[in-house]
């Protein structure tokens, strides 16, 4: 299978369905902002985050190219046809006990902070941003247009992106500059 297709050239592409859209639709620019949060997570993971948190990147990219694929589907088909692109409530709930678990080592938070710190501690701070971003994105398509736990999911990202970002300047003993 080549790399190119050539069927894009005029500025379309296809969703899941086989509806073909403009690249500026957007869909299209939501999952591309989803697809951004994804490599700046293999980015932060380049920047040599600790082991655990290392883990904790590869499983929310695999997750992020579920949401991804769901974004590219607007007739939600694609969940009874791919297993790796189903998203639970489960995998929020998964989330949700790594930022309790991180917390627990961290100081109190009782500023706003600057990003910063090391670098896989910046990268992650950029991570959560372009969460947020993507955040907006997925909104723009509807609230009705998604799944309700894309939109959960992507909002428990971004807490967990900036709880794991102090941890890792935490670990590396360097401070939190706050604002």
């Amino acid at each position: 299978m080549k790399i190119y297709t050539k069927t894009g050239d005029a500025g379309e592409t296809s969703l899941f369905d086989g509806t073909r859209v403009s690249k500026t639709d957007l869909r299209v620019t939501a999952y591309g902002e989803v697809d951004e949060l994804q490599a700046c997570l293999g980015a932060a993971r380049a920047a040599g985050v600790p082991p655990d948190l290392d883990e904790m990147c590869v499983t929310m990219q695999r997750d992020l190219f579920a949401v991804g694929a769901r974004l590219a589907d607007p007739s939600r088909k694609i969940s009874t046809r791919v297993d790796k692109a189903v998203l639970t409530d489960a995998q929020v709930a998964c989330l949700e006990r790594w930022i309790d678990r991180l917390d627990a080592e961290l100081p109190p938070l009782r500023h706003f902070i600057l990003s910063g710190g090391t670098p896989a501690g910046a990268a992650l701070h950029l991570a959560r941003a372009v969460c947020r971003r993507a955040e907006r994105a997925v909104l723009h398509i509807g609230a009705q247009a998604v799944e309700p736990v894309v939109l959960v999911y992507l909002n428990r990202v971004s807490d967990l992106l900036f709880t794991m970002a102090r941890a890792a300047n935490h670990r590396a003993g360097v401070s939190e500059t706050q604002w």
